[in-house]
């Protein structure tokens, strides 16, 4: 009797382990397919590979987040919902301010930052070589709707904290109809140019920021290869006879604004507003 009763609670133990292990398998394979989902919102430090290959390479080592002078860039902690130990950053707190040197890329021991995204084409893959420029981190995107200079309030506060301002933020001058008497100072982005640095999230005066910064791949569509821009030729198909061509001249830094010029003398012309 003795031997059966041992047995039996021998079997029940086993019975209970099983089940706890079983659920305890079940919430972490929840947790790791929330983290996977979710890690493909965060913001990496400059010139990190693809999210997939940097969890793969990222070693959790911590270098690039000492490396930092701004505190940018922290480990993340299990309440974060990223992966832990890997390194990211909110711009919201603490932007990117875009080191000249980028001292967190060469202190990665595993390439997960590769320096190589930072060289310019022909130059030595050195960290002397790197430009910051190249950087790219994601884009920023602008929510019009809770955007105040969209109201027709003035305010450039994410345009001057750009650094590259009138490159990757311009502002958009319109006439607003509305009142008749002032222009919208439309913050507007070249995706082409943002590094996604976050500076204009931080700078952003709105309660929950009007413009921020998303990874590139949920930021922007794409179009597919279905459909063709017909005005531009292939490399292939350009011709190789010599063109007669005329010097170009040095193109401004700031993008043509349409109206902006109109506006701006609208915006001027005070002695019809005092009449008013």
């Amino acid at each position: 009797m003795k031997t059966n009763s041992i047995s039996r609670r021998e079997s029940l133990l086993k019975i209970f382990q099983g089940a706890g292990l079983m659920s305890l398998g079940g919430l972490v394979w929840s947790a790791f397919l929330n983290k996977a989902s979710i890690s493909q919102m965060v913001l990496r430090p400059p010139a990190a590979i693809a999210e997939s290959d940097f969890l793969a390479a990222c070693i959790k080592c911590g270098a690039c987040v000492e490396a930092c002078p701004y505190n940018t860039l922290k480990l993340a902690e299990p309440q974060e919902n990223i992966p832990i130990g890997t390194p990211w950053f909110n711009p919201r707190v603490i932007p990117c301010y875009m080191c000249v040197d980028v001292p967190c890329v060469p202190a990665c021991p595993t390439k997960a930052l590769d320096l190589d995204k930072l060289i310019p084409a022909g130059k030595e893959s050195i960290p002397e070589n790197m430009n910051v420029n190249m950087m790219d981190v994601g884009v920023a995107v602008v929510d019009e709707k809770s955007c105040i200079a969209f109201w027709g309030i003035q305010c450039d506060a994410c345009y001057r904290a750009c650094p590259l301002i009138n490159e990757a933020l311009f502002l958009s001058f319109e006439r607003n109809e509305r009142t008749g008497k002032h222009a919208f100072l439309k913050p507007t982005i070249n995706p082409d140019i943002c590094t996604g640095c976050g500076k204009c999230e931080h700078a952003c005066v709105t309660e929950k920021a009007a413009i921020f910064v998303l990874p590139r791949q949920i930021a922007e569509g794409k179009a597919g290869d279905f459909y063709k821009k017909g005005w531009e030729k292939p490399a292939e198909e350009s011709t190789t006879e010599p063109v007669e061509t005329k010097p170009e001249e040095p193109a401004s830094k700031e993008p043509e604004i349409k109206g902006k010029q109109e506006d701006e003398d609208y915006l001027n012309n005070w002695e019809e507003l005092l009449d008013e």
